[in-house]
């Protein structure tokens, strides 16, 4: 497993991302937010799928505030008690200035062209919406990202691209704010 460090802007010290790097480069980068479950199997499956694509594939362990190093699925109900525990502690502020930092460290990777997406599920699809508009990230993608009917309010700070996928029945995403 690759993993690079990244320095917080606030001081407080660093923490790890995993890494996966495509077979050609220069490439893009693509800076993967992970859902409550940390920096997990399935996050550095969607890294590989993203690196064979031909990106770079950067996932930040965006926990690691709290307790670095999660990795968890939603397998069994101690695991999901434990994402929400993690969930219910993590600064959003924080996370977008960790992200944004990714986004500055994923710019200057070796073989990086300086073009960087961000893409989040879940919790990390919240981060991506504020990161569209938070950030300079050349484009993001939200998937079932949850409470975006929140975030609907600086909708005008957009000025990248930004593909938002909602689930039609989603336990974590209001019907009524879903788009018709």
């Amino acid at each position: 497993m690759a993993t690079v460090t990244i320095q917080a802007t606030d001081g407080s010290g660093s923490f790890s991302a995993y890494l996966m790097e495509p077979k050609a480069k220069p490439a893009g980068t693509v800076v993967l937010i992970q859902e409550i479950f940390g920096v997990n199997e399935a996050m550095r499956d969607i890294a590989a799928w993203v690196a064979e694509m031909n990106f770079i594939a950067v996932c930040p362990d965006l926990f690691w505030r709290i307790e670095p190093g999660i990795d968890i699925t939603d397998k069994s109900e101690a695991e999901w008690k434990k994402a929400f525990e993690l969930f219910n502690k993590f600064d959003q502020a924080k996370g977008i200035e960790d992200l944004k930092a990714t986004v500055t460290a994923a710019r200057k990777l070796p073989g990086a062209n300086g073009k960087v997406a961000t893409m989040g599920y879940c919790l990390g699809g919240r981060l991506a919406f504020m990161m569209a508009e938070q950030s300079d990230a050349d484009a993001n993608v939200s998937y079932y990202g949850v409470a975006l009917d929140n975030l609907l309010g600086d909708l005008g700070k957009i000025t990248k691209p930004l593909i938002v996928h909602i689930a039609d029945k989603d336990e974590f995403f209001p019907q009524k704010a879903a788009p018709r």
